[in-house]
């Protein structure tokens, strides 16, 4: 019989990243997520899913510590008092891990919001919350997540959608071809472009690799050469998009697993509770019986 036993994420960021945060221990990756394990009687089940959100360091420089940074507890409260209803843990372990590095990344001098940042924050979030008892607290519990980092909510869906929809009407030529052509999802990409390759802030991060994949996943372009040229026209390093989207793609495996044997588990709780129902009903009616046949007897 399956139960839950834990779902521990670790964080991690370089010492010259500490300054003016509240996590001092954090390593190199925005978040990484460690084991957890689903035990039951004849052994336990290990999902060991690795990070879906770094950086690279070699452009990222260190948090401001000025004061109109908010540090990662005031983050977290901000979150916790917009939502106020409980989460069950498994997500809620994963959200308020996720909340404390996206705050890292949120808060790096080089940070400004993009479009395809966006898209792959939704496509985790979306994919991490499949199966969330209810759609109107995982849009809520959204909500608060992105405002309780000081960003908008709709521009994030929007945004996410905008790109959804300009990718699907994409082939492998066209999709790399933004640079040549006049619109508004084109005019984003210069302007990422542009700012990846020193005209301005730009931030890294494994959100994004995971933005640029759904891109492809949605032009229906598969060839590991139409990425090299899209990372080469957005001025984005192959080569850290490749490992990060090798660890998004392990991380997908690992959650499709983990969540079958979860709903076997929600499965066979339901069936043990349907059954000391039915058992339940079938002694009342007995009892019920044998009281009827004493009255009969007086």
């Amino acid at each position: 019989m399956a139960a839950i036993s834990s779902l521990s994420f670790a964080a991690a960021t370089p010492a010259s990243e500490r300054k003016g945060l509240c996590r001092p221990t954090l390593s190199n990756n925005l978040f990484n997520i460690e084991p957890f394990r689903l035990r039951s009687t004849n052994g336990s089940y290990l999902v060991n899913a690795r990070s879906i959100a770094s950086y690279s360091p070699s452009i990222i420089r260190c948090v401001s510590s000025a004061t109109d940074v908010p540090t990662v507890a005031e983050t977290k409260g901000n979150f916790l008092r917009s939502y106020k209803r409980p989460i069950p843990s498994i997500y809620n372990t994963v959200l308020q891990e996720l909340i404390v590095q996206q705050h890292l990344l949120r808060y790096k001098r080089t940070y400004q919001y993009d479009a395809i940042l966006a898209l792959g924050f939704v496509t985790v979030y979306d994919q991490l919350m499949e199966g969330f008892p209810s759609n109107e607290d995982r849009d809520a519990i959204f909500k608060a997540y992105v405002e309780a980092l000081k960003e908008d909510p709709e521009q994030y869906r929007n945004d996410a959608k905008k790109l959804e929809e300009w990718a699907r009407a994409q082939n492998a030529n066209s999709i790399v071809d933004f640079s040549s052509r006049e619109g508004e999802v084109e005019a984003i990409l210069k302007d990422i472009s542009g700012r990846a390759g020193g005209k301005g802030n730009f931030s890294y991060s494994r959100f994004f690799a995971i933005g640029l994949f759904r891109l492809l996943e949605l032009a229906n372009v598969t060839d590991s050469a139409i990425l090299e040229k899209l990372c080469a026209a957005l001025n984005v390093d192959k080569r850290s998009v490749d490992r990060d989207l090798d660890v998004y793609r392990n991380l997908l495996s690992k959650l499709v697993q983990a969540k079958e044997l979860l709903k076997e588990y929600i499965d066979r709780e339901k069936k043990k509770r349907e059954e000391r129902s039915e058992s339940q009903k079938a002694n009342e009616a007995v009892t019920k019986c044998v009281g009827d046949f004493h009255y009969a007897v007086q």
